[in-house]
């Protein structure tokens, strides 16, 4: 039917009068922020829709296969058998970054009892005002260097995991390649023909296409790769390096300042503070991890428990990352992003078993056990030679980790992205395919988490490192649910994020400003936010010889430093009581009915106690390797009976609970 009259749905369900002009921003009844949720419809048969049609009097086609969810508070239709069509989607969930997913279906168009449902797509590449984001063919010529490899070097990452579903399809049409910023992102998935068996070769003589236009600076690099995935059988992993080197050299032609603000807040109702966040004291100011290091931890186990856990979380993650940093410094060539991710891995098992020995030492047991979630960033400075030949003192290589419902964002004047994905039952849902996303929201346990450090041994952790490349001004936040809870950020990040962006607002005014948005708007709970700004505009470069790029750029960093206000630091506090399903021993694929419920555990009353490592762990650290990491992961044990050795003043440190 063609639509007379554009209106959205407000989502609360409690309003009085719901509807409102499509494009306003709050209702004009409850004052609730409104969801413009634009969908990608797939096939050929929404392809013939007009735009101005309403559809299953819900969906206002908007453009072309761009539609508009006129009533996002209710759930969409989802046939109680899934089809194939959709699962790659729902097995794909980790990469949402990149990938679309899937959202419900469409049916009964026109009352023809023969058409086919439509699949619908949500995070798709669409802005938002319903405008599609444009091809890389499109953004090509007018991206940076190190920007289009950075796109090529995304889809390779894609194509592993895309080629063992039968996808690989997907990355070889054009179209179908979306760019947001420095962000690949898909349309939709698409099945490799049968008789097909798509190989590097094919994806190399996609690119080819591409990099006769390519950037001075990496033009000769990246014909030289694409040669060789057209004309050799060449392996994926000597690619993948080659690739990331060009990369890296790319990276570093740009300056990279950054300035760290961080801190956490009991909130107006809880009694106590679980969270935990650095940097957040004073102390942090003179540390040499302030640039390059961000952590929040959401404690979970009530009193001398949940605050326990994320304190001892965020200085073992200090000392660990010190130990690496230092490492990552003698080396005379690069360190493999594989390798790097896997020394973050196995500092998050080492403190996932330090909190499991805590945990076991005091005999706690179900939901008596403590336990944290975490998200951190690290930002690892390497050496290398640019793409122009000048040594540079920093790859602009960031790392994701996060373990639970802590988020990661990366905000820019355009956009604001969220970079991690959940641990909850939600999620859970969706990766073993069996609910879409937005029905298993449904669930009463949806929030419930299925991972969290410190609540069993580390095997049982199933962790991602995620890598990313700075190649613009932004900024990236990291919080605890206190301020993601109900999509606060991204409902809010232009008034909060921008001004910093554009010089009108210091990090430190920003991250009481989060804060304070987090307290009025979900104040039942405690608050950590964590803000890095990166910053590598071409208009703060100092005019400099060709022989003292290095020199001029360490210069600059420390006049920034010298401007840095000193972080904003608030009362110790707590969050709320919540249920977690920790049902951490599920393997990739389901073993247990889907009819056994899951064992719900609360978080009961928290107290103040603070456990720190110390003195104890820099003396270990100072003269050991990474291979430490290994010692405190695999014996727990045998690294408390050391600390009973030393000293009693260090025993404190090292072992508080004696």
């Amino acid at each position: 039917m063609i639509s007379t009259q554009l209106i959205i749905f407000c989502i609360n369900p409690r309003c009085n009068n719901p509807i409102n002009p499509m494009g306003d921003s709050v209702c004009a009844s409850c004052q609730t922020p409104l969801v413009h949720r634009y969908l990608w419809a797939t096939g050929s048969l929404s392809a013939q829709i007009s735009p101005g049609t309403k559809v299953a009097d819900r969906y206002e086609v908007i453009k072309q296969q761009i539609w508009l969810d006129t009533q996002p508070g209710l759930p969409p239709d989802v046939p109680e058998e899934l089809p194939t069509a959709v699962i790659p989607y729902l097995r794909l969930y980790q990469e949402r970054l990149h990938l679309p997913q899937a959202y419900g279906f469409a049916s009964n168009l026109e009352e023809d009892e023969d058409t086919t449902d439509i699949l619908l797509l949500e995070n798709a590449p669409i802005d938002k005002t319903g405008n599609i984001y444009p091809t890389i063919v499109e953004a090509w010529e007018q991206a940076t260097a190190v920007r289009q490899v950075y796109w090529l070097w995304q889809i390779l990452q894609l194509w592993t995991p895309l080629s063992e579903l039968g996808l690989s399809h997907s990355l070889l049409l054009a179209d179908n390649l979306r760019v947001q910023g420095w962000c690949v992102r898909l349309l939709e998935l698409y099945q490799t023909p049968a008789d097909e068996k798509l190989s590097l070769q094919n994806l190399g003589e996609c690119w080819q296409f591409w990099v006769v236009s390519a950037k001075a600076s990496v033009a000769k690099g990246l014909q030289n790769i694409v040669q060789q995935m057209c004309e050799t059988e060449i392996e994926l992993e000597a690619i993948n390096i080659q690739l990331n080197n060009l990369l890296l050299a790319a990276a570093a032609e740009l300056p990279l300042v950054l300035k760290v603000a961080g801190s956490t807040d009991i909130g107006p109702i809880m009694a106590q503070n679980e969270d935990a966040c650095y940097p957040n004291t004073l102390s942090d100011l003179d540390e040499p991890l302030l640039r390059h290091l961000s952590i929040v931890c959401d404690g979970i186990g009530g009193h001398e428990g949940g605050e326990v856990a994320s304190q001892l979380a965020v200085q073992s993650i200090k000392l660990q990352i010190r130990a690496l940093l230092a490492e990552v410094t003698e080396q005379t060539g690069l360190v493999p992003p594989e390798l790097l991710q896997e020394q973050l891995e196995a500092s998050l098992r080492v403190v996932n078993n330090l909190i499991c020995a805590r945990n076991n030492e005091q005999k706690r047991q179900g939901k008596e056990r403590m336990a944290t979630t975490i998200v951190m960033a690290l930002q690892v400075p390497q050496r290398v030679q640019t793409s122009t030949g000048w040594q540079s003192n920093n790859t602009h290589e960031l790392y994701l980790a996060n373990v639970g419902d802590s988020r990661a964002y990366w905000i820019t004047r355009n956009y604001c992205q969220l970079l991690t994905v959940d641990d909850d039952v939600a999620t859970r849902e969706v990766r073993f395919a069996k609910s879409l996303y937005r029905k298993a929201l449904f669930r009463p346990d949806a929030s419930a988490l299925t991972q969290a450090l410190g609540t069993r041994n580390s095997e049982s952790l199933r962790l991602k490192v995620q890598r990313f490349i700075v190649e613009e001004d932004g900024i990236l936040l990291l919080c605890s649910d206190g301020l993601s809870d109900n999509n606060w950020v991204e409902q809010s990040w232009q008034n909060y994020a921008i001004p910093v962006l554009t010089g009108q607002l210091t990090i430190e005014d920003a991250v009481r400003n989060w804060i304070n948005l987090a307290n009025e708007k979900n104040g039942r709970d405690n608050t950590s936010v964590v803000l890095t700004y990166c910053r590598v505009s071409p208009e703060y470069i100092v005019p400099v010889t060709p022989a003292l790029p290095e020199e001029i750029i360490e210069a600059e960093i420390q006049e920034e430093e010298e401007e840095l206000q000193e972080p904003t630091s608030f009362t110790e506090s707590s969050q709320t009581l919540l249920d977690l399903d920790l049902d951490l021993g599920i393997p990739e694929e389901p073993i247990l009915s889907p009819d056994i419920p899951p064992t719900l555990i609360t978080k009961p009353n928290r107290g103040k106690r603070l456990v720190m490592l110390g003195g104890v762990l820099a003396l270990l650290v100072g003269g050991t390797s990474l291979g430490l990491f290994a010692w405190w992961q695999i014996n727990p044990q045998g690294f408390q009976q050391i600390c009973r050795q030393l000293p009693q003043r260090v025993q404190q440190l090292c072992l508080p609970g004696e």
